[in-house]
């Protein structure tokens, strides 16, 4: 059958309005809003969008519009049109003999655990973690593993991924077979209908972690019983609303980690001056790779009292500030504060913002103002990339008074009190062009880190004449070439002047490792920063750079 993509004003928007599939759906067992996926490839999943005749094909087709996006046209044919997929090239047309509708729970575990497995299959087992993550399963003796795992009731974590699960099977049979599974991965299955899932759950009185991850879950969430036992849940890429999460929350009283990634969230509640509450238990939420962009929806989450980790990395977030701060639309009044001894997010203690679009410092000071935030992320956000402008490393751990982790990296106490010294030492530089009432907007860390260090005020010395004077203002910095034309070279420790600018050093550096015809490129190696940083205005001297004495550079050659 040759498929095109050939458009017509003509349109039919489902099986039911123009009357050729009704009778195909009682008898094929095939309907629309159905998850199927391909016989023989679990993992091409799609969704049913029109079953019935095809206009100059012989017998009943399937129309899939396929979650990857790969297929052949838009849901028209030949100049008609049977059903709107999403992507203009996501869905085809499939014979019904070609399409698997899913298995049971029982049979997945008996496929996975019973039978013979492929060297591909198990290279894939796995088993969650407590934080959600994959742990892959060594197959140490493989007879002797599969004669355990035949004893069903040993089972303790269950990995199905991209099985085919539909259907969850007796309940009753489950429990006897399967009494004692606590995790459960059903990653990449055929699951759409909440009765299934809890189901599950019912049957399966100890789980505590159930992965839905990749299932397309149906809107209707009426009539899913209590899961008391469930702590967490992760819903990555389900196609979940907000709508939905609140609704939910009424079923997961025991619930602590929450998994909403990758669901085109931008919204946290419908009504605009509403707060997130309940999930009393809740002290992980992941709402990373969603469409957020006010920070005024992420401050509707302030009132989850156990929250301790949010995760918001790759959103759309140009800002972010602290409640007290700022008015927030009857979200947080003054009697919220005072009268219910209420403080916002008040034992949060990780805030991942990475790979944002947050740009100003107001931004990153804000953050000293959460009373236990101690790990921040915000890489990828142009305020934290000196390529774009941004802040280098040591300037945020100054600016951030009580944070110990950055980016994932530890911030150790020598770190930190390298980083704030460098950081006073560079903001004195400046002190001559700006007013002190400037400087203290600009840096409202200053005085405080100042007197911290003892730091005083540099002042004209008289004391000192002539070569001493000089001895005293340099910096004893490490240079070390790491350019491969020239091989391996012993690193040179030289005493420059702190007023010696990054074009004069690249000078020096063609002296010092005799560079004949290659032009130097210097990085910052800072303590705990995964990557050198680029010095690249060369009109910047050491000390507006706060670089400080022990300092390492990396000389490198330009391409």
């Amino acid at each position: 059958m040759q498929e095109s993509c050939s458009e017509n004003p003509m349109s039919v928007s489902n099986a039911e309005e123009d009357g050729r599939s009704i009778s195909c759906n009682e008898t094929l067992g095939f309907r629309v809003g159905q998850r199927v996926h391909i016989s023989g490839d679990p993992r091409r999943i799609g969704m049913v969008k029109y079953v019935g005749p095809v206009e100059g094909y012989s017998g009943i087709w399937v129309g899939v519009d396929w979650d990857n996006g790969e297929g052949k046209h838009d849901g028209s044919l030949n100049g008609i049109r049977y059903f709107q997929a999403n992507g203009d090239k996501s869905a085809s047309f499939v014979r019904p003999q070609n399409l698997g509708t899913g298995i049971s729970l029982l049979e997945a575990l008996d496929l996975r655990y019973r039978s013979d497995s492929t060297k591909e299959e198990e290279d894939e087992m796995y088993v969650l973690s407590a934080r959600n993550k994959r742990v892959t399963i060594q197959l140490v003796g493989k007879t002797k593993v599969q004669e355990k795992l035949s004893h069903f009731e040993e089972l303790l974590s269950a990995s199905l991924p991209y099985l085919g699960v539909r259907l969850t099977g007796h309940p009753h049979q489950i429990n006897s077979i399967v009494p004692n599974l606590k995790e459960l991965d059903l990653t990449g299955n055929l699951l759409s209908e909440w009765q299934y899932v809890g189901a599950i759950c019912e049957a399966l009185p100890a789980l505590e972690v159930l992965n839905l991850t990749n299932n397309f879950m149906a809107q209707d969430i009426t009539g899913l019983p209590l899961l008391k036992n469930i702590r967490i849940l992760v819903l990555n890429n389900c196609g979940i609303t907000w709508k939905q999460v609140e609704i939910l929350k009424q079923s997961l009283p025991s619930v602590e980690e929450l998994h909403l990634m990758a669901n085109k969230l931008k919204i946290i509640m419908p009504e605009p001056s509403a707060c997130s509450n309940g999930f009393d238990l809740l002290r992980l939420l992941n709402l990373e790779d969603n469409c957020i962009e006010m920070w005024d929806e992420v401050l509707k989450l302030y009132q989850l009292k156990s929250l301790e980790q949010l995760h918001l990395n790759k959103n759309k977030l140009k800002w972010i500030f602290y409640p007290n701060l700022h008015p927030i639309n009857d979200l947080l009044t003054e009697n919220d504060v005072q009268g219910k001894g209420i403080r916002p997010f008040e034992n949060l203690q990780c805030l991942l913002l990475g790979g944002n679009l947050i740009e100003d410092l107001e931004s990153v000071d804000s953050l000293n103002f959460f009373p236990r935030l101690m790990d921040v992320r915000l890489s990828e956000n142009p305020v934290a990339d000196p390529g774009r402008g941004g802040l280098p490393r040591f300037v945020l751990i100054a600016r951030l008074a009580k944070v110990q982790i950055l980016n994932g990296s530890e911030v150790s106490p020598r770190e930190r009190k390298d980083s704030e010294i460098r950081y006073v030492r560079l903001v004195m530089t400046k002190m001559q062009s700006h007013n002190p009432e400037e400087i203290k907007r600009l840096h409202p860390r200053f005085s405080e880190l100042k007197e911290l260090h003892g730091i005083e005020d540099e002042k004209p010395s008289t004391a000192l004449t002539g070569p001493q004077k000089m001895a005293a203002g340099l910096l004893s910095i490490t240079l070390k070439w790491v350019g491969v034309s020239l091989g391996e070279k012993p690193p040179l420790t030289k005493k420059l002047p702190a007023t010696t600018t990054v074009g004069k050093l690249k000078v020096l550096c063609e002296s010092f490792f005799k560079l004949k015809s290659i032009k130097p490129k210097l990085f910052l190696q800072e303590e705990g920063s995964p990557l050198p940083l680029l010095l690249d205005d060369e009109m910047a001297s050491l000390m507006e750079l706060g670089i400080g004495s022990g300092a390492m550079i990396l000389v490198d050659e330009e391409n």
